[in-house]
């Protein structure tokens, strides 16, 4: 069985070494912006961002798994993005089967396991067929944990736990009184997995635009002028590196 190199190092002579050993984040969470701005920059169609964008995707899946990271959260898109030119959502809604159809064999080379969280339900079909395919395909892999948020809103989520919670309150299924935080988070999209330890955000925006709001509540930012599509490793291990100097306290002393 072949070992992970205990250290990682980028590229550029002057940086830091990756220490393998020492407070690698579990989970990662990623809000993927400035597609738009990197093609309009370029006169370029919107689009051109998207597919640029995706890989932007595997570079980052790549250095994650390097770096021993086990969860990597991507706000892949938001029920806001809905919002956007059909002809754009158009494009986006079949991305996913360009980005399985070239990286898959990838991913499953390298015990990549795919889920989702969201409203996957209300995906065309096309989509969701595509996506399925990849998370049965991959469903055995217990390396990576690649989670793509598809159609997801934070508010919606919160929602709709809060609906679920008062039929099962009705149905006398859980008690009001014995419902404490832990027992909320069984109700979310996100059951099962950790919170984020470390959440990254491209393009120099500074807000977290209705992404994984409950499951932020104690994380890590890290925030670069970097447009989506130029992120690659060397970004990823420099956010990685800054958690690495970092001490969570929760609050306390």
């Amino acid at each position: 069985m072949s070992m992970k190199i205990p250290f990682i190092k980028n590229n550029q002579e002057d940086d830091e070494l990756i220490n393998l050993s020492e407070n690698i984040p579990n989970h990662v969470a990623i809000i993927m912006d400035g597609n738009g701005r990197w093609a309009e920059s370029r006169r370029l169609p919107r689009i051109a961002g998207h597919k640029e964008g995706v890989k932007a995707v595997m570079k980052v899946v790549r250095a994650a798994n390097d770096a021993n990271v086990k969860v990597l959260t991507l706000y892949a898109f938001s029920t806001e993005n809905w919002n956007r030119p059909k002809s754009e959502i158009d494009f986006l809604m079949k991305l996913p089967k360009e980005f399985l159809h070239i990286y898959l064999p990838e991913l499953m080379a390298n015990n990549v396991r795919i889920e989702t969280i969201g409203n996957f339900d209300a995906l065309p079909a096309h989509t969701q067929k595509t996506v399925q395919y990849a998370i049965n395909k991959t469903k055995t892999n217990d390396g990576l944990l690649l989670n793509f948020a598809l159609n997801y809103g934070s508010r919606y989520e919160i929602m709709r736990a809060i609906k679920q919670i008062m039929n099962d309150v009705d149905g006398n299924k859980v008690s009001l009184d014995s419902l404490g935080e832990e027992e909320f988070s069984k109700y979310l999209y996100t059951n099962g997995l950790s919170d984020p330890d470390l959440l990254i955000r491209t393009s120099g925006e500074k807000r977290l635009s209705n992404f994984l709001l409950w499951q932020l509540a104690y994380s890590e930012f890290w925030f670069t002028d970097v447009l989506w599509p130029d992120m690659d490793e060397n970004t990823f291990n420099k956010a990685i590196q800054d958690y690495q100097k970092r001490k969570r306290r929760y609050g306390g002393i």
